[in-house]
């Protein structure tokens, strides 16, 4: 569907309810013509890493709450098909037009790229020191202390010393699998 009159349009939804919207949509181009004219539905989504007790839960939780972004081609039929879509306020669009506004590529581009790099990397990077005494949470080597020997901030990950039986041995750990003390 890279056809050059599809773009890319903001569609308010009911903040909470921004994954019926894109459900909804998605199950209406499966089993209508709406397939023709919808081509992408989007979510951001950004990972949060939060810390309990000595477990580290990662959660999904929307970047921009209330909208969803939708790839389409908004011919007559498309238009009021999208905007009935329940749970949708409406369109996006500029203060002076009724009709919808298409957002830059760059612009969605830069979401992108954003929700790429996030799900990529893990969000739990810290600012760790050399000499650091630190916890190892996760691994083989789960409940140990440890200190920081050296950081590796291109591999995200730390090398640490832990006593195992009295001899000293080096890890290289991730940073989600270690806490500061």
């Amino acid at each position: 569907m890279a056809d050059n009159n599809f773009k890319w349009y903001v569609l308010k939804a009911i903040s909470g309810k921004e994954q019926k919207v894109k459900e909804y949509i998605e199950a209406a181009c499966k089993n209508t013509e709406l397939g023709q004219y919808v081509s992408q539905v989007l979510i951001p989504m950004e990972k949060i890493v939060q810390q309990r007790g000595n477990k580290r839960v990662i959660k999904e939780r929307n970047k921009l709450p209330g909208y969803v972004f939708v790839e389409a081609d908004l011919v007559d039929e498309c238009y009021p098909r999208l905007r009935n879509v329940p749970n949708v306020l409406g369109f996006l669009s500029d203060a002076k037009s009724v009709v919808p506004t298409p957002v830059r590529q760059s612009e969605i581009n830069t979401i992108l790229g954003n929700v790429e790099e996030e799900a990529n990397a893990d969000l739990t990077e810290m600012s760790f020191m050399v000499g650091e005494t630190v916890k190892v949470v996760d691994g083989p080597f789960n409940g140990f202390d440890g200190e920081v020997n050296e950081i590796l901030p291109e591999k995200r990950k730390l090398k640490v010393i832990v006593t195992v039986f009295g001899r000293k041995t080096p890890l290289e750990l991730g940073f989600n699998q270690v806490v500061k003390e």
